[in-house]
């Protein structure tokens, strides 16, 4: 149920959808005789104008991904990797006949350059099809092959091919590989998405330490200027926004245990 709700509710409340969905409701009614549809209307084209060309998306992003540090070089030798999927388009690559990676595919090379500093560490992908209406292969396959024509060993790898989402991806990923006290594991996961990963992981009692890659800001003044990359910035807001609303929902629902986890 969890699953199906926040897929409906992020078609509706997905910047883009929203501004374009209020747009459209706003000229309906202009169009049928209510003023109150030409102020839903300019509200609608004014939300879109200010999240195109304002600074807004790297102002909400910014502290995501500031809020675990890069990892160090010189890292504890790890037990095994955990790599979050949502960095590889499974019905393009279905489609195509070759991996299809998209934002968030630093995940996936992080994975594997970890994998070759680390030989003895197991590498553990978490991560199936999230479509909610349609039979989409998941992304474990397209990473499987990936994975084995960046010379990943086949007997460092291990997948778990039915989470749907990240509360699915910590909880079927600690049963696949049974963590024990003292075991070392590192989580690879976007930036912007590493506080709520992170949260969820804590919760299900399996203790991970912060890998982030994928940054989508500088770290620095040029996070709040305007820009004239339109696609770019939506973009950024539209990952920021969906994280901000997953950690007031995962922490709604029990699933973390604080609003912002932090280090």
């Amino acid at each position: 149920m969890f699953f199906t709700v926040s897929k409906l509710a992020w078609f509706v409340f997905a910047p883009v959808n929203f501004m374009v969905l209020l747009s459209l409701a706003g000229l309906v009614l202009w169009l049928l005789g209510f003023r109150l549809g030409r102020v839903v209307t300019s509200i609608g084209v004014s939300l879109l104008v200010i999240c195109c060309f304002s600074p807004l998306g790297g102002l909400l992003t910014r502290p995501l991904e500031d809020r675990f540090p890069v990892a160090p070089k010189d890292l504890t030798p790890p037990t095994g990797i955990i790599v979050l999927g949502g960095a590889l388009d499974g019905e393009l690559t279905e489609a195509r006949g070759q991996p299809s990676l998209i934002t968030g595919g630093a995940r996936l090379t992080a994975g594997v350059e970890l994998a070759r500093r680390y030989p003895q560490a197991r590498l553990v992908f978490t991560g199936g099809s999230a479509s909610l209406t349609r039979d989409v292969q998941g992304e474990a396959k397209g990473v499987h092959d990936l994975w084995l024509a960046l010379s990943v060993p086949e007997s460092q790898m291990s997948f778990d091919e039915a989470s749907r989402n990240t509360w699915e991806n910590a909880l079927f990923t600690r049963d696949l590989v049974a963590p024990k006290p003292g075991d070392h594991w590192l989580l690879v996961t976007s930036a912007w998405h590493m506080p709520r990963a992170m949260g969820i992981f804590r919760h299900v009692g399996f203790d991970v330490t912060p890998y982030p890659v994928d940054f989508l800001t500088y770290g620095d003044a040029r996070d709040f200027k305007p820009t004239a990359a339109v696609l770019d910035e939506l973009t950024m807001l539209n990952f920021a926004i969906h994280e901000w609303i997953g950690l007031v929902a995962y922490r709604m629902t029990g699933k973390t245990d604080a609003l912002f986890p932090g280090p």
